[in-house]
């Protein structure tokens, strides 16, 4: 480690440049997030989902109104043990990935990538309804009662049970490199911008932070049931809300729909658009941008599914894949049909401010909208994945680590509002994150049987 610290001391020096942590840290990380999100990993998650669709024989597009049937109402009536409502356990997972990748996201994917990023979001998205299907599916299948009595699972828990203590180290490095991806894409790099937004407006971030704190403190202390609660209550509205005002600007600007879809199909197979004027980025912006929204194949909502009352995990795997639809098929294009009809996706402008002028170029004043969406769902990611890192921890260390899980959690929540960055934190958190998939990508694809041969034997009539 050593040899390596003075290698890259001895690089800036010839670079010219001044030595510094950030420039160390950066040299060992980009390398690994090159890998972690460069072409063979999304590729693994496109062709697995490509795979398990084939396999489901389009099962999960087919049978989206049965899941819909299932989450308000159908799956309740059925005498099952866990921990949360099917509904509860949708919710959890959605406010861990609704938010900044929806808004910014988007809009970050059309300005490099251009309109035509869009449709390959929506089909990466279609394949990846199969893939969250599976996850939950597996995760209800291979799940464990804990010590506390709680409901336990994911892709740790499907490894060890499907594939056997062999693979018993392909768990181990998700559950770690869940947790400590968990503190910056799930709670710092989401409460600076919390607290960066509030700055805009004479809120101090150390009040916000501290605040801040207090309000997760006073939520994940009662674990997952209370922050199944509050997701249940935040998420729904919220999202609502935010789908009300596009569907408004949209009215206003209904003649410019059928131009920005043409825009959108014909620019995803050209450079049109895009900074590099490359059809490669175009579709690695897209897909990129597809999984960074609904996280599906990265092995992080099935965590949340885990927990959800039900007697068949083929039930919840249906409730689960609406996750991949509500975030990116329906979200993130209302989002996208915003920007692209109200032109402003030419500006220069990238991220959360490009969503700003589109929502107030299509209706004024409807900004504001944007950035109550962008701090909403920050904190509902922050609770998100509060959940995901603790079980990810439990599985580590046991329940004896819960609390100071906890503990170090909410500290982290006044730091990163207080002293966070859009860096370094930021940099080594998409590593890491991108890092989780590959394990989980594996166990997806060979229990990909169990999760054929389970929902073949499942009887979707018995519930119509």
């Amino acid at each position: 480690m050593q040899s390596l610290f003075l290698q890259i001391r001895h690089l800036a020096n010839l670079s010219g440049s001044s030595f510094s942590l950030a420039d160390s840290i950066n040299a060992i990380n980009d390398p690994l997030n090159s890998f972690a999100w460069g072409w063979p990993t999304i590729s693994l998650i496109a062709l697995s989902g490509f795979w398990l669709m084939i396999g489901l024989r389009f099962m999960p597009f087919l049978r989206i109104p049965y899941g819909f049937y299932n989450l308000f109402g159908g799956a309740n009536k059925h005498s099952v043990e866990g921990g949360i409502t099917p509904f509860q356990a949708l919710m959890t997972s959605l406010s861990a990935t609704i938010g900044t990748g929806n808004i910014a996201g988007v809009a970050a994917a059309i300005a490099i990538g251009g309109p035509g990023a869009v449709f390959w979001m929506w089909l990466i998205a279609f394949f990846g309804l199969a893939t969250k299907y599976s996850e939950a599916v597996l995760a209800v299948h291979f799940r464990e009662v804990d010590s506390l009595g709680n409901y336990v699972g994911g892709p740790m828990y499907y490894i060890k049970n499907g594939l056997g203590p062999q693979w018993k180290l392909l768990g181990i490095l998700f559950a770690l490199f869940g947790m400590f991806a968990g503190f910056g894409i799930g709670n710092g790099v989401q409460c600076f911008e919390v607290s960066s937004a509030l700055s805009n407006i004479g809120i101090p971030k150390f009040i916000t932070g501290l605040f801040l704190g207090l309000l997760v403190f006073g939520v994940i202390i009662g674990g997952v049931k209370r922050i199944a609660k509050a997701a249940a209550r935040i998420v729904p509205i919220m999202a609502v809300l935010y789908l009300l005002a596009c569907f408004a600007i949209l009215a206003i600007n209904y003649a410019a729909i059928p131009s920005a879809l043409f825009t959108i199909i014909s620019n995803a197979f050209t450079g049109k658009a895009a900074i590099s004027g490359s059809l490669i980025q175009v579709v690695l912006m897209g897909f990129k941008r597809g999984i960074f929204s609904n996280e599906a194949g990265l092995g992080s909502a099935p965590i949340a599914h885990a927990s959800a009352i039900t007697d068949d995990p083929v039930r919840q795997g249906t409730i689960a894949m609406l996750g991949t639809f509500i975030d990116t098929i329906l979200i993130c294009t209302m989002t996208a049909l915003v920007i692209v009809t109200t032109g402003t996706y030419d500006s220069g402008l990238s991220g959360s401010e490009l969503s700003i002028t589109a929502f107030n170029n299509g209706l004024s004043g409807s900004g504001w909208i944007v950035t109550l969406g962008l701090v909403v769902f920050a904190f509902t990611t922050i609770l998100g994945w509060s959940f995901y890192g603790e079980r990810c921890t439990e599985y580590l260390f046991g329940v004896k680590a819960i609390l100071p899980f906890r503990l170090c959690w909410v500290a982290v929540v006044v730091i990163g509002s207080i002293a966070g960055d859009r860096g370094v934190v930021w940099s080594i958190a998409d590593t890491l994150n991108g890092l989780m998939a590959m394990p989980n990508l594996i166990a997806l694809i060979l229990l990909s049987g169990t999760v054929f041969k389970l929902t073949t034997q499942y009887d979707f009539s018995r519930d119509t």
